[in-house]
């Protein structure tokens, strides 16, 4: 049965992970929570790093672990690659011999990752003959990723991997945890408490807090539930699934159809029929009771209010449905009111800015 299962109650010191978990078989998993919240620990505990006091995990119908019945696989025996927040790249041997290093302890029949297919994936292939040392921190954690792959996983796990990282440099990675997403079947568990890289890397979400799920599911569903935290404060967003439909050279604008409309973009080298994927920031959508004109603003969609949930102080979240895709816009509360805004009421909503994922 392909995917992941798993259940442990695990005590550490004064903190219990006690959880059970059901995750997909391919794609990126998003595991997030605040610090503390048992994100790594659960981790660890998937690796076999951890030895949980009561668990049962069966990764892709194999059985890893069950303590009723004393099955235990330890961790050189568990098909799986780890990348940690630091890249640990042996020092003394250049970044060619770093991946022969983790590729040698994977038997040739097992291997369905090949050394060529992970160096080209996270594009190294310039950096194969220089040590670690001469290296940026975004060029190490690629190596750190080929390596894990190089392995030929059945599951990777990632640990923050670029929270080690400054803007400029988890800018240059990201592009290539996408291309693992979109090109590699193996499935990816993604622990991050960055909001930024769960809306542009997770296809499902499990949250997290004091070692429990609170919820678990597809992150577009997730990140727009006024009932969960990813859906308030100043990151707030939504993230849908856009086609290109057209050109507009003269302007300079994209125009990409979303069941709720149509929608205008800098012009970005996309092409028609092309699918992308968008994130509009709740702080970025303004309502009106009627369509307005003579704006500036390209984005008006005809929506209906779904929720209205208190966000920050004189701030209300407003769910909407937009054609069946959810939105959420950031508003006062005068305003809320002066626009009486209450379930099933229809509005305009008016989108500033749209952001390209990838």
């Amino acid at each position: 049965m392909s995917g992941i299962t798993g259940a442990f109650r695990h005590q550490l010191g004064g903190f219990l992970l006690d959880l059970e978990v059901k995750l997909p078989g391919r794609g990126v998993t998003a595991i997030f929570g605040v610090s503390g919240s048992g994100k790594t620990t659960l981790l660890r505990c998937i690796a076999g790093l951890e030895r949980a006091g009561n668990g049962r995990l069966v990764v892709d119908g194999e059985l890893w672990q069950d303590t009723a019945s004393g099955v235990f696989l330890p961790v050189h025996r568990r098909p799986l690659g780890f990348v940690f927040q630091e890249a640990s790249l042996l020092a003394h041997l250049d970044v060619r011999r770093n991946l022969d290093y983790g590729r040698s302890r994977v038997p040739a029949a097992q291997r369905r990752v090949s050394l060529e297919q992970a160096v080209e994936l996270l594009g190294i292939t310039p950096l194969m003959e220089r040590r670690p040392e001469t290296l940026s921190g975004g060029e190490r954690q690629r190596v750190a990723i080929a390596r894990a792959l190089a392995t030929s996983p059945r599951l990777l796990l990632m640990d923050e991997p670029l929270a080690a990282l400054d803007l400029q440099r988890k800018a240059e990675v990201l592009p290539y945890l996408e291309r693992l997403h979109d090109q590699l079947e193996i499935p990816i568990l993604y622990v991050s408490h960055a909001p930024d890289e769960v809306a542009r890397l997770a296809d499902h979400l499990l949250l997290l807090e004091a070692g429990r799920v609170t919820a678990a599911g597809p992150t577009r569903e997730l990140l727009t539930r006024l009932d969960l935290p990813l859906a308030h404060g100043d990151a707030a967003a939504a993230v849908i699934t856009a086609t290109v439909s057209h050109l507009e050279p003269e302007w300079q604008l994209s125009q990409l159809a979303f069941p709720g409309g149509q929608i205008s973009l800098p012009s970005q080298d996309l092409q028609p029929g092309q699918r992308v994927r968008l994130r509009i920031q709740a702080r970025d959508v303004s309502l009106s009771l009627l369509r307005q004109s003579g704006s500036s603003v390209l984005n008006v969609f005809a929506a209906t209010v779904t929720g209205l949930a208190d966000d920050s102080a004189g701030q209300v979240m407003v769910s909407l449905d937009a054609g069946g895709i959810t939105l959420l816009a950031r508003i006062t509360r005068k305003s809320a009111a002066a626009l009486d805004l209450q379930p099933g009421r229809a509005v305009f909503a008016q989108v500033k800015g749209v952001a390209v994922l990838g």
